[in-house]
């Protein structure tokens, strides 16, 4: 069977409307969290294998985020489903106005590689709770996890309802998107990638979810607790050892703290992941192409701590950096990388016009003690989600949407934010018939004073 014929069926199981019951959707969230739990021990092998994550980290960071969404949804499903009923307009009267939810259709997913499970299956959590059908698309760049992935799914749902299709995504994902139009497409990834996949949804006019990334900075403002900033910022930074798409991509550090800043952030790089070539709790990097471009920043600014790397273990050393040119690639490109520069600045605006040189970042940190500068950092810059004195915590919330804006992306998911994702809302206006006014019907003529007393 081919590509065509293969999604054809795929069309036809969803047209059938089988996937559209509550009870339908609830079942298979069932079997997709059953499934993980059976397969646990294959996920922390997996995981390990492709980046080094240790049990703990693979489970806090990727498998748990998917079984607790996966219970918050079970627990709203029915409540979200639930046909909305509005008010309608005067000139409408005495007609009823209801807004249902359906299903998109067919969707494609097409995950990345830094949290191979997780950014799988949040997407397909969210596309079984409105009722879609799915092809899935995980990384060839992860291929164990990737592997893994096409066994659970094929162990417990059939390949009309869902299927993954693997290979390079370079060519897999344009032959799928110009043989069949999909009803939506959600692609996590870089922003290179996001334009191409971009590009193709718009020749069928597919609707997209874009996650992208960007450079995020975290401000450590002068006020702020610098020694719980300083922990919380490596957390960020290196926990999968760096290769986070909200990772705190740079510091802006207020001049007057920076040495006390770093000085944190060496005692907890130390205490977090002493000797880290062999710490149980630090990664690798994913592959050696990654390695060299991570290493190449290291010749571009002052190494204040680590730097230390080795090619054969795909190893970087938590690194921090400083007398980094704004020019350099280092400030212009992701990091997606255990280096971490910092930038000192003395007044909000010049730190402002670091981060306007790679605007509308998808994560954002701000460390204060002033609910002032709170509101004022909130309210200047434009980003996708973010913390207070803290990092990467919003991603974990079932009630606020995550996602991007500008060049960070296009729509959000999480919680209710997933099944609206995937889901359009469709407006029916109900009007009976035992009255049937002739005002409403032409000639309209003479009738403009009427019409202004009631369309208004």
């Amino acid at each position: 069977m081919n590509a065509t014929e293969a999604l054809q069926l795929i069309r036809t199981y969803y047209n059938s409307g089988a996937t559209r019951s509550c009870s339908f959707r609830k079942l298979q969230l069932k079997k997709l969290k059953q499934a993980l739990l059976q397969h646990e021990q294959e996920i922390y092998d997996a995981l390990y294998a492709d980046l080094k994550k240790s049990k703990e980290e693979a489970y806090f960071s990727e498998l748990g985020l998917i079984l607790a969404e996966i219970s918050y949804m079970l627990k709203n499903l029915r409540k979200w489903m639930k046909a909305e009923t509005v008010s309608v307009s005067v000139v409408n009267f005495p007609s009823g106005s209801t807004v249902y939810r359906d299903p998109l259709g067919v969707v494609l997913i097409i995950a990345p590689w830094n949290y191979p499970l997780q950014l799988v299956m949040l997407g397909v959590a969210g596309a079984i709770a409105a009722g879609n059908c799915i092809v899935i698309k995980p990384s060839e760049m992860a291929p164990h996890t990737s592997v893994l992935i096409e066994k659970i799914i094929s162990s417990v749902f059939p390949p009309e309802y869902i299927s993954v299709v693997q290979g390079e995504g370079a060519q897999v994902i344009p032959e799928l998107m110009n043989v069949f139009r999909f009803d939506h497409v959600f692609f996590t990834g870089s922003i290179p990638v996001g334009k191409a996949i971009y590009e193709l949804a718009a020749k069928k006019l597919i609707p997209v979810t874009l996650e992208l990334g960007g450079k995020s900075p975290a401000i450590v403002e002068a006020d702020a607790p610098i020694a719980v900033a300083a922990k919380r910022l490596v957390f960020g930074k290196f926990t999968n050892t760096g290769q986070t798409c909200i990772a705190p991509d740079y510091i802006l550090v207020h001049a007057s703290v920076k040495e006390r800043l770093v000085e944190e952030m060496k005692k907890a790089i130390q205490a977090f992941y002493s000797d880290s070539a062999l710490s149980y709790d630090y990664g690798k990097i994913i592959n050696e192409k990654r390695f060299d471009v991570l290493v190449s920043y290291l010749q571009q600014g002052n190494i204040l701590f680590g730097g230390a790397h080795n090619k054969a273990n795909l190893f970087i050393e938590p690194t921090l950096m400083d007398n980094v040119s704004l020019d350099a690639s280092l400030m212009n490109e992701e990091i997606f990388g255990p280096v971490l520069p910092l930038i000192t600045f003395n007044s909000m605006e010049e730190a402002l016009a670091v981060i306007e040189r790679n605007p509308n970042p998808l994560a954002f940190y701000l460390f204060t003690g002033s609910r002032q500068k709170e509101k004022a950092w909130i309210n200047t810059v434009h980003f996708g989600g973010g913390c207070i004195n803290n990092t990467l915590a919003h991603f974990a919330s079932h009630s606020m949407p995550f996602g991007g804006v500008g060049n960070s992306g296009m729509g959000n998911y999480h919680g209710k934010y997933s099944f609206d994702a995937f889901s359009r809302l469709k407006s029916v206006l109900k009007t009976p018939v035992w009255i049937d006014p002739a005002v409403k019907y032409p000639p309209f003529k003479g009738r403009l004073k009427l019409f202004k007393m009631v369309i208004r």
